[in-house]
């Protein structure tokens, strides 16, 4: 298989993947509950990551010294932000839980800005401007129809982005030179422990109540949410330029908005849809490398 087309197919899987999680987290914590199912994913997903980490010769533990990020890595990675997002499609349907997370790249951007000392081009700004007040737009319309119950989800999921962009931030400073795979597999199966002894302490938890769809959501979210989407958008950094891999932030959100109505009819109104567009388009803005754009042009012109 040539180069582009291991792109392309790479591409749609990691569309389709995080395009389909929203729904499978909607379906598994109707009957699961949130802190248990978290657990559950992380545990079926786990020894699939500690096997690929023998096959692709990744090392499980953390380089001589940096041990201890595997402990906050599970908490504030993965048991926190993963339990949020789950909790939160208890209030909010799948494709605004999907719309808010697409926002990770503008919220990533942010806190590198602030801790990295990142600095941005003036589309960027403007790019941010526009995505930050579309999504306020959107959540303050949906508040008015939906009332507290969205304002409970949609602040989860938030809440789950702002942790997930800090933890990059100390990621790129601290574990830069970790393994993605030695990333994920040891920290999951922690995180799959500390969900467990959480839930059994907070949730009651009625196994005879779990639905089917429930078990196979959980099992989807492991196997192809937690490993098959790693591992994809891995290799799709590997075969393609970080634009590239950037715009399935653009695509997954659609995915999962077409499920939540066709599965589920829970669809946002027309004019948070319209509000869309200037929120992707602002993602997109953030990502575009003008400046790259710009140099071939001029070099372009001087040939």
């Amino acid at each position: 298989m040539n180069n582009n087309k291991l792109m392309l197919m790479l591409f749609f899987s990691v569309c389709l993947i995080w395009g389909t999680t929203w729904l499978a987290m909607e379906i598994a914590v109707t009957s699961i509950p949130p802190i248990f199912a978290t657990g559950l994913r992380f545990f079926i997903a786990s020894p699939i990551l500690i096997c690929l980490s023998k096959v692709f010769k990744q090392p499980l533990m953390f380089p001589k010294g940096k041990q201890k990020w595997m402990f906050i890595i599970a908490i504030f990675y993965f048991a926190i932000p993963f339990t949020l997002m789950i909790a939160g499609e208890k209030y909010i349907s799948s494709g605004l839980a999907s719309v808010i997370f697409a926002n990770m790249p503008i919220a990533v951007m942010i806190t590198s800005m602030l801790f990295l000392g990142l600095r941005l081009s003036f589309h960027q700004y403007v790019g941010i401007l526009m995505s930050v007040i579309s999504l306020y737009v959107i959540l303050s319309h949906e508040l008015g129809i939906s009332g507290d119950n969205l304002l409970l989800g949609a602040g989860a999921l938030v809440l789950a982005v702002v942790i997930h962009a800090v933890m990059y931030v100390f990621v790129q400073k601290h574990c830069k030179d970790i393994k993605v795979i030695t990333y994920n597999a040891l920290p999951c199966y922690i995180a799959s422990m500390l969900l467990f002894v959480t839930a059994f302490f907070t949730e009651n938890i009625h196994f005879a109540s779990f639905t089917l769809p429930s078990v196979l959501a959980v099992v989807y979210l492991g196997v192809v949410a937690s490993v098959g989407g790693i591992v994809a958008y891995f290799k799709l950094g590997q075969v393609s330029t970080p634009f590239t891999a950037s715009i399935c932030f653009l695509i997954f959100p659609l995915i999962a908005l077409l499920l939540s109505d066709v599965v589920t009819h829970k669809m946002m109104s027309h004019q948070s849809m319209l509000m869309l567009i200037p929120l992707l388009t602002g993602i997109l803005l953030t990502k575009l490398p003008f400046d790259k754009i710009a140099q071939r042009l001029r070099t372009s012109t001087e040939s």
